[in-house]
């Protein structure tokens, strides 16, 4: 298994963006293949700095394509199937965090670098209905994030970056998040009072 994660990391990179997409629809979706999605950012950037904002797209729309299978399979009535596969405690737990906080639910763990249990959320939005449009916005706004974060960090430390995120990870996913929030609250503020203008 250790031979074939390597030679696959080795033709993504040979593979440039395409690479990067493949690598992260899987790893998002039923095959797991840790860090190597990060690692490849890391590399890339740290190759042609120029390009960090089309690595971290390619790793967006190739993590989002492949959270949408795991929530197009969740939604369409695979919940008897996942409970037999998954935890009913982790399950219920992610399924009463969503009924809580809505998308941030998802958001989070989304920006959160691993072992975070990204996928048991990935489900649980399926499980618990959330429509299409929101979790693909929900989900691409926060890997967006995440990985025009790492290439930012690149592009300053190197290959170093990829440690700073393991180590400081949960605490740049929070407060990209509250930066999200805040983001989102002026927004909305700020529509609000146009319509009482009008």
């Amino acid at each position: 298994m250790r031979a074939f994660i390597s030679w696959f990391h080795a033709l993504a990179l040979s593979l440039g963006g395409p690479g990067l997409f493949a690598v992260a629809a899987l790893d998002s979706s039923f095959v797991s293949l840790p860090q190597i999605n990060d690692l490849l950012v890391v590399l890339m950037v740290a190759r042609n700095k120029a390009w960090m904002p089309y690595y971290a797209a390619m790793a967006t729309f190739g993590s989002v394509a492949g959270c949408y299978v795991i929530y197009a399979i969740a939604s369409k009535g695979g919940e008897t199937v996942l409970r037999r596969r998954l935890s009913s405690r982790r399950l219920d737990r992610a399924l009463a965090l969503y009924q809580r906080h809505g998308l941030l639910a998802l958001m989070v763990p989304a920006l959160l670098p691993p072992p975070a249990p990204f996928k048991l959320f990935v489900l649980g939005a399926g499980l618990a209905g959330v429509r299409p449009l929101p979790f693909v916005l929900g989900i691409g706004i926060a890997r967006a994030v995440r990985y025009l974060a790492l290439g930012t960090l690149t592009i300053y430390y190197g290959d170093t970056a990829l440690e700073l995120m393991r180590t400081h990870g949960r605490t740049v996913a929070l407060g990209l998040v509250a930066a999200i929030v805040a983001g989102a609250a002026a927004w909305w503020l700020i529509q609000r009072r146009a319509a009482s203008r009008a």
